[in-house]
């Protein structure tokens, strides 16, 4: 009998990084997988692909040890879905295991729907309650359309597809159900350049005869207030939504049905006065018309749309998973607000909305959710921090013996919720809201502390990877910043799938460069239109290298390379004696450091070097020798011309400061002989500071891989466990739930920061989460290797820990890494996934209690490390413990 255990088996199957994606428009798809096996050496010797439309066979490849094949058969036909199957051989080149998975083409261009919008002639006037106390912003707004279109259906169709797409915010409906559980779609993106679709399998909301869809249409990002600029975002995209659609019919005897939208759509407002992004959402349930996206209804009195002109923006597939409720979260508990009302606590710092439910509520009554991070010392909500954005939600109610309100086009970032206008009995839940990207990481170990730390990292990398990558999710901002990205992103990628994220965001990085070459400082390019800064435009070169890295994609870097290579030219040209201090944008600098000042030309040029660098090793990667040998030339020259302008001759880096120590180390911008030198002064900056970081957003994530590269992992566990201020702990231990933007947001002296700039949701500082999963539990890659392919399992046992444990599916399959040290023992359990070469480090005492077996070959010894080679599969070192580990 076959041990189904054992088995090499194919799983996690995916199509440009996604799960099964529908209206795909790429020609040449990449088709990836995991793999699992209980056999110890186990790999894929062999593979067959194959690719059916209908049952019939239109590709068949096979090869070796690889996976993320490229699609190169036929051309793929238009709205058609095809079967895709992978069959693997062992190790041992036996058939094994394989698995079956899908993915859908879109319209491939084919449109023939028009944009439709309101006509604004014909819209008639919607007067607000008179107890209505609207903001001169919230004034500003129009409110969201429905729109509707009846059509008649001979019999039942075997296969409808929706294509939909919005200039603002849009959700379907087809004869009164809802269409999918997407949300906020279709997502923002630079609008001047690109709008995505989505398609959606709407076969089973049809049927024979009269059938209607209809459709929410709100301002989101096109035309409501984005960012911190005081106008609504119609100055940047356009003043007033639009919605296109397409829905595809295909009956069983082959024909064909198209409806579209087109100037047969009617339209009138419902019950939202307003929905925007930043400012919140107004329902006058009094308005609402049952079965006004049913068939039944009377429209006659509604308004004919207006049909617009052709966008000059692409429509582009969906390449990332949607923003769908992934968690609710009910209030624990509740109390009296002091200027009236009642406080719901969620116990929780999330982003999303409320689902209110009240009981009992009379006709007319209106009543008012305000939502706030924190609250004051007084137990109001503290909502100074949200500058113009109001994050206020009003329901009015419609008289009925139980309502429940949930807003549609909003999202807020929040902890508490006060509610007002109503004393009865009222339930209050948060609906937690992100791209759905899979998680695919976990990190757990002995200190409660430091895994709270940990979920706090998971909460705010959920709360603000909302569409784009935000720096926060609550106040007049929510903007994709560049550095925030690059920075975080080697973190989010442990917890999450982030390739099909991040690949499609960068498309509005290159958007963003200007005529010269400058990456901005946001993507979508939006309220900064100036170069973007030293640290912030060069994520344009960094987030794909790293996606390179971690994910192997090669398609990324190529379509980039021109772009990337570009920016490094223009740092160049505006600086020939290779110190970047002219064009450097706001040059922030390190950000929010504490105490400190690191000279932003020292950061500036570290970062130059970095990135030509990383453009020289991208055209090695993409077979480019010219530019290769130019960029590796150019980067050592950067690198020279930082240590004649910046470092004395004890290698002390102009600045002196952690940041200036922690960028030279990295980025290898001294040579070699300064290192040990450079590591000395890192070291007496911390006792400086005793035992305190003083890093801002760009040094923090390099701080504890650095001190361990140096042998210093003590030094960083001391920082990780630091719960005084500046301290990652510092927040935690004041009840913090994700990480704050500023690492004295709060404090028992001063209370909160200037409400100018406190968010109590940002990810930059917890960019420490990368170092829990590399170096506490020790799951890292080898310098070359891309993908993990080439994996290194060296953890760190230190601190006040006494085990952790860290999982992570890679792209080849699941690592895992657990240790404890206990009455004189060390214990270390792997699993390696197949085809992956793996080096394990082993700490300890006796080197010599390492033994080799079949799994395990002892490579190298050292005083207190043994390396071994180690096969797939699952394995359990054991060895003795030193009471005290020493750093190694």
């Amino acid at each position: 009998m076959i041990d189904i255990v054992a088995l090499l088996s194919p799983y996690d199957l995916t199509c440009e990084f996604l799960d099964r994606p529908r209206g795909m428009d790429e020609p040449a798809p990449r088709l990836a997988w995991r793999l699992r096996s209980g056999a110890h050496g186990d790999r894929q010797s062999a593979y067959r692909l194959t690719v059916r439309a209908g049952g019939r066979l239109v590709w068949d490849r096979d090869g070796a040890d690889d996976s993320q094949i490229g699609y190169d058969g036929p051309p793929l036909a238009p709205a058609t879905r095809y079967t895709w199957t992978v069959e693997v051989h062992d190790a041992w080149g036996s058939p094994a295991g394989s698995a079956e998975s899908w993915f859908e083409t879109g319209l491939m261009g084919g449109w023939s729907a028009a944009w439709i919008a309101r006509d604004e002639a014909a819209q008639p006037v919607f007067e607000p309650p008179a107890d209505d106390d609207l903001t001169l912003n919230t004034r500003k707004l129009t409110p969201p359309a429905q729109l509707r279109r009846a059509f008649d259906l001979p019999e039942l169709p075997v296969r409808a597809r929706l294509h939909a797409s919005a200039r603002g915010l849009y959700r379907f409906s087809l004869n009164g159900s809802r269409v999918g559980d997407a949300e906020l779609e279709p997502g923002w993106t630079d609008y001047r350049q690109r709008i995505r679709y989505q398609t959606q399998d709407v076969t089973a909301l049809l049927r024979a005869g009269r059938n209607v869809l209809g459709a929410l249409l709100a301002d989101g990002w096109w035309s409501g207030f984005v960012g911190f600029d005081p106008r609504r975002a119609g100055k940047l995209y356009g003043d007033a939504p639009a919605l296109i659609a397409q829905l595809e019919l295909e009956f069983a005897d082959g024909s064909r049905q198209v409806v579209a939208t087109d100037g047969d759509w009617r339209e009138a407002p419902g019950p939202l006065r307003h929905s925007d992004l930043l400012m919140g959402e107004y329902h006058d349930a009094r308005r609402r018309r049952e079965g006004w996206d049913a068939p039944g209804f009377d429209d006659s009195a509604w308004a004919p749309v207006a049909v617009l002109g052709r966008d000059t923006a692409e429509l582009v597939w969906s390449r990332s998973t949607p923003v769908r409720v992934v968690a609710d979260l009910p209030a624990l508990r509740s109390f009296p607000a002091p200027g009236g009302g009642t406080i719901f606590d969620l116990g929780q710092n999330m982003v999303g909305r409320v689902r209110l439910t009240v009981h009992g509520a009379e006709r007319g009554r209106r009543i008012q959710l305000r939502h706030a991070e924190m609250l004051a010392a007084d137990g109001s909500p503290h909502t100074a921090n949200l500058r113009r954005a109001e994050a206020t939600d009003v329901y009015v109610c419609a008289g009925d013996p139980v309502e429940v309100y949930e807003p549609a086009f909003t999202l807020h970032g929040f902890r508490y919720v006060e509610v007002t206008g109503f004393e009865g009995r009222m339930e209050v839940t948060g609906r937690v809201l992100q791209s759905d990207l899979p998680w695919t990481g976990e990190f757990t170990c002995s200190d409660e502390l430091v895994n709270r730390l940990h979920e706090n990292i998971r909460w705010g990398q959920r709360g603000n990877f909302v569409s784009v990558p935000t720096d926060c999710p609550q106040r007049d901002e929510r903007l994709g910043w560049l550095a925030d990205a690059q920075v975080f992103l080697p973190t989010a990628a442990r917890g999450a799938e982030m390739s099909a994220f991040m690949a499609d965001w960068m498309r509005d990085v290159l958007s963003g460069q200007d005529a010269e070459g400058a990456f901005p400082d946001v993507a979508p390019k939006a309220c900064l239109t100036r170069e973007g800064a030293p640290g912030w435009g060069d994520a344009g070169v960094i987030v794909p290298w790293t996606l390179y890295r971690l994910y192997g994609d090669r398609r990324v870097l190529a379509d980039c390379f021109p772009a990337m290579a570009r920016w490094v030219d223009q740092i160049e040209r505006h600086n020939p004696d290779l110190i970047w201090r002219r064009r450097t944008g706001r040059n922030y600098g390190d950000w929010l450091q504490v105490g400190v000042d690191t000279p932003r030309e020292v950061l500036a040029t570290a970062y130059f070097a970095q990135s030509a660098t990383l453009v020289g090793r991208a055209a090695r990667v993409l077979g480019l020798a010219g530019p290769a040998e130019r960029y590796e030339t150019l980067a050592a020259a950067i690198r020279a011309a930082f240590t004649a302008a910046f470092v004395g001759p004890d290698a002390r880096v102009h600045g002196d400061t952690q940041t200036c120590y922690l960028l030279a180390l990295e980025f290898a911008l001294v040579p070699a002989e300064l290192r040990e030198a450079l590591a000395a002064h890192l070291v007496r900056d911390l006792a400086k500071h005793d035992d305190h970081l003083t890093t801002g957003f760009i040094g923090v994530g390099l701080l504890c891989p650095v001190l361990t590269g140096i042998g210093r992992a003590d030094l960083a566990y001391r920082l990780l466990h630091q719960e005084s201020f500046p301290g990652w702990l510092f927040s935690v231990r004041h009840g913090a739930t994700t990480i704050w933007e500023r690492w004295d947001g709060w404090t028992p002296e001063r209370g909160f920061q200037s409400a100018t700039m406190n968010s109590f949701n940002h990810y930059s500082l917890g960019a420490v989460g990368d170092w829990l999963y590399g170096g506490v539990a020790g799951i890292g890659q080898e310098p070359d290797s891309v993908a993990y392919a080439s994996l290194t399992l060296r953890p760190h046992p230190g601190g006040r820990l006494t085990w952790a444990r860290a999982a992570q599916e890679t792209p080849r399959g699941r690592v895992e890494s657990a240790w404890s040290v206990a009455e004189g023992v060390f214990t270390l359990d792997l699993r390696i996934p197949p085809g992956a070469d793996a080096l394990v480090h082993v700490p300890t005492s006796d080197p010599e209690a390492v033994r080799s077996t079949a799994h395990i070959t002892v490579l190298e010894r050292r005083d207190r490390v043994t390396v071994c080679s180690v096969t797939s599969g699952q394995h359990r070192i054991a060895t003795p413990w030193a009471a005290a580990p020493a750093p190694y």
